[in-house]
């Protein structure tokens, strides 16, 4: 790995003890990820792969890491002609297509504000994030629904009389399928008119445009915004974290130390682009690992199709959320080649210890557990040298001074409960986001004292693993205890019944607060009262008795984040409007 010799003193550790203490990272003046890793890639490893691409179709693509840098100058080029500049965000809505990649590193080389986002917002959602952002330009998937969208929310904002300026829409483009058939127009399809801002079909432009695209005497300074995230919005309207040039050399910690990539690998971390995960699975730490990055392109989630690409394109490392693990072991895990496969590794919320040993009996692979924010970098983790304890999020990262206090703000004794904390005193962890985007007060709130307060509780071990409770709005008060939805929900998700659950409180005359699991049922189990009675048993017997649901709702679906996280602050707000009525 000879690029990361430029940015590490230090590469190989004996301990985790010798890692903590002893990692760091150069960091050079105005660096850019586009121009400092992926050019370098490009002149020295220029004919290797960087980037392996498919579909549910069963269309393949490759790329070089030379073809990623000309597709990149290409696109910059585009993006420059269209009035694009140092600054300007830009909403990617790209899904899993592989113009992606080349998109997001020509808006770095230019010194724009990229800001991706999925492809199930609303048009609401659409006028909320232009509006909070100011966004220039959207490029997107040739969806006419989408194109739909974003065309009404240009409309709204034209014709809304608090927005004094207008749309801040300047350019739309478009990314043609693979698969479009011959003579499609998405713009068609859409509300565009002669008064908005028109369509621009991206890829023929970027086929014609200059290969060339020198670098600037000065694009970027380390703090200024590189990527612009909009969190999902679990609580309350989506935030907008920010992220500088320097963002993308704190996931050399991700790729190397966690999802342990490899020189000449291939790793594959299920995320669509529109969120954080992506970031942290499938661009930077992988290439400056220089492991090439693979990417399946689906709309539905199939468990067997996603063994089989595993086994079919031989990766090497893999990652994905808790949920898919739960479908992957209700598979014959044992008839699939993973032969290529060493690491496996697991985020977005916390792993059920039930799946990790299924999955471990059924690959021999140990599941590796992560914890972080879209404001963060990996911050927990079962480290390399970390014996794994199926459910603990692990010990500390390099970099992060991690602590647990208590509501009065007093650290917690060991096996006591506190909200995780980020001590920036002393040192900040490269790749800790700078703030939210316009909004001080926000950014106060939860960043102050030279804390930041992640807004999510845990318990440290005799060991010093840290184990995850819940979100601080998600724990339970009932008769004088704390109860965190995890271990319940963890609890619940062993019965061969249970598909998925959520666990939350229901206000209560007598106890406070009771509580109550929303449960989906697996295939071939129907709703009853036995089969209730057989879940809280369960329940009492898996873990503490006061902690089992009194109260047990049987769902068709969860309530979920466009990002696909269980919105219990839904449930708990449906619970109450029907206790109103």
């Amino acid at each position: 790995m000879e690029l990361l010799k430029k940015y590490l003193p230090k590469i190989e550790f004996d301990s985790y003890e010798d890692f903590y203490k002893n990692f760091s990272i150069n960091v050079p003046d105005n660096f850019n990820f586009a121009y400092d890793v992926m050019d370098t890639l490009a002149g020295e490893k220029g004919g290797e792969r960087a980037l392996q691409w498919c579909d549910e179709q069963g269309a393949e693509a490759a790329f070089t890491y030379s073809e990623i840098k000309t597709l990149t100058d290409k696109a910059a080029n585009v993006l420059k002609e269209a009035g694009i500049v140092k600054g300007s965000p830009v909403m990617l809505i790209l899904k899993r297509r592989w113009q992606y990649w080349p998109v997001l590193l020509a808006l770095h080389k230019i010194g724009a504000i990229a800001i991706p986002a999925t492809h199930l917002l609303t048009t609401k959602d659409i006028v909320y994030r232009c509006c909070a952002a100011d966004i220039a330009g959207i490029i997107c998937v040739d969806d006419p629904d989408l194109m739909l969208r974003i065309d009404e929310a240009e409309e709204k904002m034209k014709n809304d009389p608090n927005l004094q300026g207008g749309s801040p829409i300047k350019y739309k483009a478009f990314v043609r399928s693979i698969h479009s058939p011959a003579g499609f127009d998405p713009v068609s399809k859409t509300k565009a008119d002669a008064s908005q801002v028109p369509w621009i079909d991206f890829c023929p432009l970027m086929e014609k445009a200059s290969p060339d695209f020198a670098r600037p005497g000065h694009v970027n300074n380390n703090d200024d915004i590189m990527l612009l995230y909009f969190t999902s919005g679990t609580t309350g309207m989506p935030k907008m974290v920010r992220h500088n040039f320097v963002y993308p050399l704190g996931h050399i910690v991700t790729a190397k130390y966690w999802h342990q990539a490899e020189a000449g690998g291939l790793h594959l971390t299920v995320a669509d682009t529109g969120w954080a995960k992506a970031a942290w699975g499938k661009i930077y730490g992988q290439w400056l690992c220089e492991t090439a990055v693979f990417v399946y392109d689906y709309d539905r989630f199939v468990p067997s199709v996603v063994l089989e690409i595993i086994s079919k394109y031989r990766l090497t490392s893999f990652c994905a959320p808790p949920t898919m693990y739960r479908f992957f072991i209700k598979e014959d895990l044992k008839s699939y080649d993973f032969s290529a496969l060493k690491f496996c590794t697991v985020a977005g919320e916390p792993l059920n210890p039930e799946i990790y040993e299924q999955f471990l009996a059924g690959t021999g692979l140990k599941l590796r557990e992560c914890y972080g924010q879209t404001e963060l970098t990996v911050s927990l983790c079962t480290w390399p040298w970390l014996k794994p304890k199926p459910g603990s999020m692990g010990k500390p990262a390099p970099g992060y001074d991690i602590d647990l206090i208590k509501e009065d703000g007093s650290p917690c004794a060991m096996g006591e409960e506190g909200q995780i904390v980020v001590r920036t005193d002393k040192r900040k962890p490269a790749g800790i986001f700078g703030g939210y985007y316009r909004d001080e007060a926000l950014t106060k709130s939860v960043w102050h004292d030279n804390i930041y307060h992640t807004g999510d509780v845990a318990w440290k071990d005799e060991d010093g693993y840290y184990w995850f409770v819940g979100r601080s709005d998600d724990v339970i008060k009932s008769s004088g205890y704390r109860i965190g939805p995890f271990e319940v929900e963890s609890a619940l998700l062993e019965h061969p019944a249970v598909l998925e659950c959520a666990i939350t409180g229901v206000p209560d005359l007598e106890r406070g607060t009771v509580v109550k699991a929303t449960v989906v049922l697996a295939k071939g189990y129907t709703a009853s009262e036995e089969i209730k009675l057989e879940l809280q048993n369960h329940v009492k017997k898996t873990t503490a008795p006061y902690k089992y649901p009194r109260i047990v709702e049987f769902v068709t679906e969860l309530p979920k984040t466009i990002s696909g996280k269980i919105r219990r602050v839904q449930i708990r707000d449906e619970d109450s409007k029907s206790a109103e009525t």
